[in-house]
Formats: C-alpha cells, structure tokens, sequence
C-alpha cells in the first residue's frame, strides 16, 4: 500500500491541457515572419524541433475543441510524445537513427554518418563445402554439365562419347536424389533435371541404334505421372518401332501419342498422322493410307504428302483420283516470297545492299530448297502418272503439261515436254522419230529450254554417228547457253572424233571451268590427253576424277593403264588390283592382271589370274592360248589339249590349234591319237606343209604302209609352195623397182598410207589397249609366239608358223567403250527411283 498514493481533492485531474502554445498554431504561420524567413532560406530544410509536453505526435498539434479553446490531444494509452524530455535527457530520434544522427552530440565527437571510423567491414564468410545444401548445389551442376557434353559429342557425330556422358549424368543424378533423400529434403527434388537425364539417356540409346534400351528409358518417362506431357513421347517410341519394321507396334504408339496431343497443336497432329500414312504404306495398306493423307491434304496441305497420295492411287490404280490428287500437289501453296525482291534497285543504295545481303542469307536457301523439292516431286509424279492417266502415254503427258501450265509451276511445263522426249527413247518400243521432232519444237523457245532440247538432240545424233547434226545442235545450244557444260561436251566430242583432239581439249577444259564437277568432261579430257601422249597431265586428270568417283572401275582401269604406259607396272598392278575390287568377275581385268604379272616373272600368279579369268569367260582366246602354253611348259600336256581343243571351237579356220591338240597328244605319248587327229587335219587342210611333215614322221616311226603316199604328197605341197614363193618374190621386186623409177610424189603416198594406218589405229571406238601402242603388243605376240615355238623342239617344222598369226594384242577390260568420250546429256533431276535424266550422263556411243 506504500505505493498507492490517493489524490488530493485540490490536484485538478485535467490541468496542463489547456494551456496554449503557439508553436503548433498553423493557421497563423502565413503572417509569422520568422518562419516564412526559414522558409525561404536553408534553415527550412532543418527536421522539426520535437515538442517539449507530454503527448503522442497525433495529439501534439493544437486542436481547437468545441469550447474554443486549443487543446492538445493526448495518447489514448498515456504513452508519452516520441521527442518529449524524460528526466532531462531527450531521446533520440528514431527515424534517423539509422542514418548515425543522434539528438544530442558528445564532446569531442565528430561526424561521421557512414561509420568510417570503425575500419574496414569484416571479411565476407567462406562457403562452407561441406554442407549439405551446398553438395547437392554442386551434384546438380555437375549433372547439368554432362548433359551439355552429351547433346555437344552427339551433334559432333561422336555418339558412343555422347552415351557415355548420358550415362554417367544418370548415375550422378541419382547419387542427388540419394543425397537430397539423407539431408532430409526428399520433398524438394528436381523433376526437370531428372526429366532431362531420362529423355537425353533415351535419345542417345536409340542414337547408337541400342532399340531396347532406349524403349525401356522412354517407358520410365511415360508412366511417370509426375512428368506433364511426357505421353508425347511415344512418338518417339513409335518411330523406334518403325526403325525395328515392327509396324503394328509403331501404327499403335502413333495413335497412343494422337490421342494424348490437343487440336490445339494442330502441326504436331498433322505429322503424326503423315508417319502413320507412312506406316501403311509400309504394310501395304494404301486404302489407310489414303485416308491419312486425303485428311492432311484437306486440313494443312504440304509437298510431301500430296505426292505420297500420288504414289498410293498409282499403287491402287485409280485415274481419276491420281488426276486429281495432281491437280492438288501443284496447288500446294509454298509460302514464298516472289524472287523478284532480290532484284537490286539503282536508285537506293542502300536498300540494294541489304538486298544482297540477304539474297543468300539461310533463309533463301531454305526457300530455294523448297522450290527444288516442290518441281522436283512433280516432275516426278507426272512422269509416273503419265502413262497410266490416259488411253496413251502422248495424251497422259499432254494432260499433265497442260495442268502445270496453268498453276504457279509453269516454268515446268518445257522441262515435262522435254522428259516427254526422253520418256520416248526409254520406252521398248521407243519411237525415236517422235523424240527427235518433240525435241525440235523447242528450238524457238526462250534459251535455256533451247538449249536444254539441242544438246539432247546433239547426243542423239552422236549416237547415230551423224556427225555433222550432232556438231549443228551442239552449236545451236552453245549459241543459246554458252555455260551449258553439257552443250561443250558434246561439241567437244563431235571434234575428238575428227582427232582434232587438240581443239576437243580446249572444250573439255571449258566446260571444267563452267562446273567443275562435270565428271564427263575431266573423264573426255583425260582421254584426249592420252591420245596426245601428255600421259602425266591425263594421270592427273584421271587421279582428280578418282578424288570424285571413288568407286569407279572405268577410272580405276584408266590410271592403271597410264601406269603401265609410263612403264611403271607395279603400279599398274595397284590399280587393276582396285578394279577387282569393285567388280571381281572381269575377265578382261583379270587377264591384264595375269599379263602384268607374267612380265614379271611371276608365273604362278599370273596363271592364277588367267585361270580366273577363263572360268568368267571361257572365249578369250589369248587367255586360253596362255594357258595352253603354261601347262605345255611346266609338262601339262594332257591339261594343255582342253584349251587348244576350245580353241579349235572358236576359231575352227585356224589350222594352228590343230595342230598344237596333235601336237600335244603325241608329247604326252599317245601316237594313236596323234595320228588321227594329223589325218584330220590333213582332210581339212589338204596343203598344209606341217601336217604332212607329221604324218610322214608318225608312219615312219610307227611302220605304216601310208608313209609313201603322204613323202609323195608332202613334195607336191612343198613344190607348189615354192612357187608361189617366187611369184610372190617377183612380185615384190617389180614394185621395189616402180618404187625406184617413181617421181617425187610417191613419197606423198607413202606419208597418206602412214596416215590411214594410224587412223585405223586410233579409230573412234578408242580401245584403250591398242591406243597403248603397237610396241607392246607386238612385244607380247613375239614372246608368246617364241614361247610356242620353243615348246615341243626348235627343229620341228609345225611351230615355224608365223608369229603375226597369234594375234595376242589386248583388249580393254571394260571393253570398247571404255575409252570413249562420255556424252554431255543434260540432267534434269535427281537420281532416285521414278528420276529421269536427259538420256544419261553414262551412255558411251557405239
């Protein structure tokens, strides 16, 4: 109770409220000069003195009441003003406090608002590694690092590193979750990163072509609920079907997908149901298939699919629907800007060079692309459904141009005339007369059509050895396009014929230069080099092409024999080794082979590559006449007969392989024999010197009575010999001396005679192996002739045959068309299944 104080009945209870201070008086500070003074000065901007009697901020502004007088309000609670004085000491200002100011200053202190004066500010705390929290920061970038590395190794091809960098962003992944899972946050874990984990190790299984795998790592997405559209996936699952034919399967997934897909991604939809088309198409079930695309083409039309309608009424037959389906392929809309944009102004500069900025920018060749593709696929289909469409294959083309020239493809419509042409000269029973007159058509249309049609009809006539139509329309399309490489080789051509091979090389070379992937024009001018014996600049030529044509047996056969030209035959044997790869059943390949290795010295081998060569094709008579003579010299007579006698076979006029079976019936010791056969020789050939001498040496030794009959015979012969011999000498000798006697202008005949000889030589049929020159094949026919000569004894009169008889000169493996200049036949389209060309860049002329 000491604590309690009562009042006193004096003390009034509301004393101090009515006691006015004007400091609070606002409404008479407009006349208050002083503080209009402040105002205008910077004393103005000074915070406001706080009050000096108790009160709260609210209650310290004057208020007047309903007495009149001004009154200050008190706090409801009694809590006392924010700047009142309290036993003597003002409490600071609270809203500045932050800031360093105080309301009363110490002694001696000074100010300093930013605390300067308290040094530097404490060194920042180090991460503490080994947290938990900051573990898994680090495990989570870890995994999201080799995700990168993978999607980087994959689009760089290297698809086993890609794998195992998925992999390993799986094990690392899980290590998180297991981490997460101790720390006590299994709530928070990352569903995108393993979402992303998943799909990237699913992506690199089925990359690396791993179908189970990558099956059972999409499964794990697709049934995990946690995981928003992850039904989106089958897709992915179906086209892996589709990898594996398992096209039920696919069809299945396909349709899983299409289902788990809104309307509102209607382009996702429009390619899933193209794949199932697809599918049945593989299946063989085009009805479905029409009824997918017939759907597509309806609701977002595209180049593809309407082609692929195309090909499925052609499969089932119907006319009037492919007609259709072809009326609507060329109103596919493309979405391309007009080219005409691209065509630079003169007047804005500017303006002219964003334009050739841009004409060649990714996008523009993304448009140009399209366009290809789009003449491409009608081009196609109209050669497919021409034939078909209508009662003729004339009418269908016809039909076909006319729906061309009226959509935005008209430019087609020349291209489809000429492929009308070609089509004409594919067909079996090919009328040639029509392809040439359709082809002549264009020969007053706009350039490139003309040019295109002339140099097909240069080839043409080439093929019929008119030259001289073939030289015309070669110069009419050169006339029309002078950057036609097609057009320079055929004019080339028509002048290596001439053997102006000089002249031809310069048209190669031109065309080269026009577009210098012409594989036709470097193949002509290695050619022509040959024939002017600049046998390095055609090596050259010849290892270009092969840089182009890696598989190529003409080209590999080519840089064989320049080798063996330039006398370098282990080279020579490099190459055709080459071309065995390519195509291991040649047999004129095979026996140049045997050919080289035997002037080697490498008998067994060589043998092995005629013996190979025989089997592919038994008629070669060089090859058999090897052979024969291989086993006569390693004491095969036996083996030797079954080659002579083929010999016999082809050659049945040719007394020599008679002779060399007797010949080699009576080595191996079988007289009889020998003698039977010599009898029948003698019944074919009455006048033949050898066989007589034989049989008179066989009856001799054998002790027969018809010994005496065939001496008598044997000096008639030899008699009659004789004097055809003289007759022949006499002969001679009368020319020598009208030689002698001649004029001057006989040397003139001797030089024309040289000439026609080497232009039979080096006819237009260009065989290679007798371009490669008479010196070695007259060195092979020696050596072979002296190898049979030398056989059964140097005495013995049968093999005194004349060498020139044995005719050992060598044909090209690739036969005669492997030197010929190959045709500029202009192509039109790509090479694929229904592709044409304008009559083929590999036809070779006869």
């Amino acid at each position: 109770m000491e604590n309690v104080h009562l009042a006193v009945e004096d003390d009034d209870l509301y004393s101090g409220y009515n006691d006015y201070n004007p400091t609070f008086d606002s409404e008479e500070l407009e006349n208050d000069v002083g503080f209009q003074q402040a105002v205008r000065t910077s004393h103005g901007r000074r915070p406001p003195m706080t009050a000096k009697f108790p009160g709260t901020a609210i209650g310290a502004r004057p208020l007047v009441s309903s007495f009149g007088s001004r009154i200050p309000m008190a706090s409801s609670m009694g809590r006392p003003m924010t700047g009142a004085v309290q036993d003597g000491a003002a409490r600071p200002m609270t809203a500045v406090r932050a800031a360093g100011y105080t309301s009363s200053l110490t002694r001696g202190s000074t100010f300093d608002p930013l605390g300067q004066s308290r040094g530097p500010a404490p060194p920042l705390e180090a991460k503490n590694e080994d947290a938990a929290e900051e573990k898994i920061k680090i495990l989570e970038k870890k995994v999201n690092d080799l995700i990168e590395e993978s999607c980087m190794a994959q689009s760089m091809g290297s698809l086993q590193l890609a794998l195992e960098k998925a992999k390993e962003a799986g094990r690392k992944e899980r290590a998180l979750v297991r981490q997460r899972e101790q720390s006590g946050n299994g709530d928070h874990i990352n569903l995108d990163l393993t979402y992303s984990v998943l799909l990237n190790l699913a992506n690199q299984y089925a990359n690396n072509e791993m179908y189970t795998e990558a099956l059972n790592s999409y499964q794990v997405i697709v049934k995990n609920k946690m995981f928003n559209n992850a039904g989106r996936l089958k897709v992915n699952m179906a086209n892996i079907y589709f990898k594996q034919k398992n096209y039920p399967k696919a069809i299945k997934f396909y349709r899983m997908a299409l289902d788990q897909i809104s309307n509102a991604h209607k382009e996702m939809r429009i390619k899933i149901m193209q794949n199932i088309g697809v599918v049945f198409v593989r299946m063989g079930q085009y009805t479905d298939a029409i009824t997918s695309f017939e759907h597509i083409m309806s609701e977002s039309p595209n180049i593809k699919t309407g082609f692929n309608l195309i090909l499925c009424y052609y499969a089932i037959g119907d006319r009037d629907r492919m007609k259709k389906a072809f009326q609507k392929l060329i109103s596919v809309p493309l979405g391309i800007d007009d080219e005409d944009k691209y065509i630079p102004s003169n007047d804005d500069a500017t303006s002219n060079m964003v334009i050739e900025a841009i004409k060649n920018d990714k996008l523009h060749q993304m448009e140009r692309d399209l366009k290809v593709l789009a003449e491409k696929y009608i081009m196609t289909a109209a050669k497919l459904i021409a034939p078909v469409i209508e009662s003729s294959f004339a009418t269908g083309f016809d039909c076909c141009v006319d729906m061309v020239k009226s959509s935005q493809y008209v430019e087609l419509a020349n291209d489809l005339e000429i492929n009308k042409a070609i089509t004409y000269l594919r067909q079996k029973d090919f009328n040639q007369v029509e392809a040439v007159e359709t082809l002549k058509t264009f020969e007053k249309k706009d350039s490139r059509v003309k040019s295109a049609a002339a140099t097909n009809l240069s080839f043409l006539y080439f093929l019929e050895k008119d030259y001289d139509q073939a030289d015309r329309y070669a110069d009419l399309a050169m006339n029309a396009d002078r950057y036609n490489p097609a057009a320079l080789i055929n004019k080339g051509n028509t002048v290596f014929v001439k053997q102006d091979y000089e002249k031809a090389a310069e048209f190669y070379k031109e065309a080269l230069r026009n577009d210098s992937s012409c594989t036709e024009a470097l193949y002509n001018l290695g050619l022509t080099y040959k024939r002017l014996h600049r046998l390095e600049e055609a090596l050259d030529c010849f290892l270009k092409l092969h840089a182009i044509l890696r598989n190529s047996a003409q080209v590999m056969y080519q840089l064989g024999h320049l080798y063996e030209l330039l006398e370098d035959p282990q080279q020579a044997i490099e190459w055709l080794m080459q071309v065995i790869s390519v195509t291991p059943t040649d047999p004129q390949a095979l026996a140049k082979l045997g050919e080289l290795h035997d002037g080697e010295g490498d008998k067994s081998q060589a043998f092995q590559y005629y013996y190979d060569s025989f089997r592919y094709f038994p008629s070669n008579i060089d090859v058999i006449e090897w052979l024969g003579a291989y086993y006569i010299e390693t004491q095969f007579c036996e083996k030797a007969i079954q080659y002579f006698e083929r010999a016999t076979l082809i050659q049945p006029t040719q007394v020599k392989w008679q002779l060399m079976v007797a010949s080699c019936y009576r080595r191996s010791g079988n007289y009889q024999k020998a003698l039977e056969t010599y009898k029948d020789i003698h019944r074919k050939f009455p006048e033949n010197v050898e066989c007589l001498r034989f049989l008179v040496r066989l009856c001799t030794d054998m002790g027969l009575k018809e010994v005496q009959e065939y001496a008598t015979m044997l000096k008639k012969v030899e008699k009659l010999k004789e004097i055809r011999e003289q007759r022949v000498k006499s002969g001679r000798e009368g020319s020598a001396r009208s030689r002698r006697e001649g004029s001057a202008g006989s040397s003139e005949v001797d030089v024309k005679a040289v000439s026609q000889s080497e232009t039979k030589q080096l006819s237009p049929h260009l065989d290679s192996g007798r371009e490669s020159g008479h010196s070695s094949n007259s060195m092979k026919g020696e050596r072979l002739s002296a190898k049979m000569r030398s056989l059964p004894g140097s005495n013995e009169p049968y093999e005194a045959s004349n060498p020139k008889e044995l005719d050992a000169s060598y044909v090209d493996p690739l036969g005669p068309q492997m030197e010929r200049p190959k045709t500029g036949a202009k192509k039109r389209v790509d090479d694929d299944d229904f592709a044409d060309e304008e009559l083929g860049d590999d036809l070779l002329p006869e």
